[in-house]
């Protein structure tokens, strides 16, 4: 379920059946179809009984018509029996009557640049039938927003990993509070408080209070087909699902070179290790605060000018390393280090990275997944926000602040 601070709606795609239930009979008498707004179209009538106007908003017919905008079909001197929105596709648009029964609503999502045929049936005082036909256009967006999404769909993570939406368009400050809104996170069986907090323009992020509960569904459904998320661009619409799997937490304790690997709260195993170095100004000693891992690559190849280091520095290397499991943005990993096994368990001799044997790495490696969170302690030296996976070194009120609907 979601928190009190924005969850979940079941998204609907865009064009969804929200007709009234029988088919629109073609033997009623039939109107032209008018242009502009107010009234237009009139059944035949009696010297008696007035005729039944209608009334298509927006414009009749309407072109250009925003997505947020909703589709209202009004009758003067009658009751509506049926409306019907229908895109080319056949598809229909859901809307609802109301308790006069002279007004009907479109609720469902329009899509963009579309054509859509409104045929409304309504009758009279008398009970005679009319009919009125018109169509609406929506607008053809300038730019679309695009949300890519971590965790990917399908995937089983750790109990750490937050869910992140980053836009390839900015979305503008006014604009924050209705994306949210437009953000649904459900999980399953139990239901999760949490929070989205923004990082960026393009980037929102969320977490739950508390770590995931291990074997948690959590459904996210990105509802912005008919938000303008900045002037001229409009957002779109994504459902993606993913596992959370058992509840990996290490803790790294860089004082007493070990890492300490549980599962569920159970001891799996306690890990000689060495961490960062000191001296060097600071820039190789490991960070403290609470990661997650990143990614896993069985091997790789580890290249410190991509940290900054030059090739002609005496502290430059350029390694081939097993079991590389990264922790953050900055260069910091979990990995196989042969080279310092006589220091693991009683020195800090890396440049940052935490070093076991291959051995050890080789069933970390095995026992992990994206999202397992690793503590580190003993460090003066904290980790930067949004190097990494970084979102648990808030408290939950700093984090909660993020959120556009605080």
């Amino acid at each position: 379920m979601s928190t009190p601070h924005r969850h979940v709606r079941a998204w609907a795609p865009a064009a969804v059946v929200l007709a009234m239930a029988t088919a629109v009979s073609a033997c009623g008498p039939q109107s032209p179809a008018g242009n502009g707004q107010g009234v237009t179209a009139s059944a035949s009538a009696t010297p008696s009984t007035p005729p039944v106007t209608f009334t298509v908003t927006p414009a009749d017919p309407g072109t250009g018509v925003r997505l947020d905008a909703p589709v209202t079909v009004t009758v003067a001197r009658g009751q509506l029996e049926q409306v019907q929105v229908s895109a080319p596709d056949g598809s229909v648009v859901e809307g609802s009557l109301d308790a006069a029964g002279t007004t009907w609503t479109s609720t469902g999502e329009l899509t963009a640049a579309t054509r859509y045929t409104v045929r409304a049936v309504a009758t009279d005082t008398a009970g005679e039938r009319a009919v009125h036909d018109t169509t609406v256009t929506t607008l053809t967006p300038a730019a679309t927003a695009f949300p890519a999404v971590a965790p990917l769909g399908g995937s089983t993570v750790g109990v750490g990993m937050p869910v992140i939406v980053t836009f390839d368009e900015p979305v503008a400050d006014d604009r924050r509070a209705e994306v949210e809104r437009n953000l649904h996170v459900t999980t399953r069986p139990t239901a999760v408080e949490g929070s989205w907090s923004w990082q960026s323009d393009t980037k929102v992020e969320f977490r739950p209070k508390e770590y995931w509960p291990a074997q948690t569904d959590v459904h996210l459904d990105i509802d912005l087909g008919d938000v303008e998320v900045a002037p001229g661009v409009w957002g779109t619409t994504r459902d993606i699902g993913f596992s959370v799997g058992s509840a990996m937490v290490s803790t790294v304790d860089l004082d007493a070179h070990t890492m300490t690997v549980t599962r569920d709260g159970e001891v799996l195993r306690t890990i000689p290790i060495t961490a960062g170095q000191d001296g060097h100004g600071g820039r190789y000693v490991t960070r403290s605060g609470t990661k997650v891992i990143m990614s896993r690559e069985e091997s790789r190849q580890m290249d410190a000018e991509t940290t900054g280091v030059s090739p002609d520095d005496p502290e430059y290397y350029n390694v081939a390393v097993k079991y590389a499991m990264r922790l953050t943005n900055s260069g910091e990993f979990l990995h196989a280090a042969p080279w310092s096994v006589a220091s693991q368990g009683s020195a800090n001799v890396s440049h940052g990275c935490t070093g076991m044997s291959t051995e050890d790495a080789r069933w970390m490696f095995e026992h992990s997944k994206v999202g397992d969170v690793v503590d580190f302690v003993g460090s003066e030296r904290g980790i930067e926000d949004g190097n990494g996976f970084s979102v648990w070194n808030e408290s939950w009120d700093q984090w909660a602040a993020g959120s556009a609907l605080a």
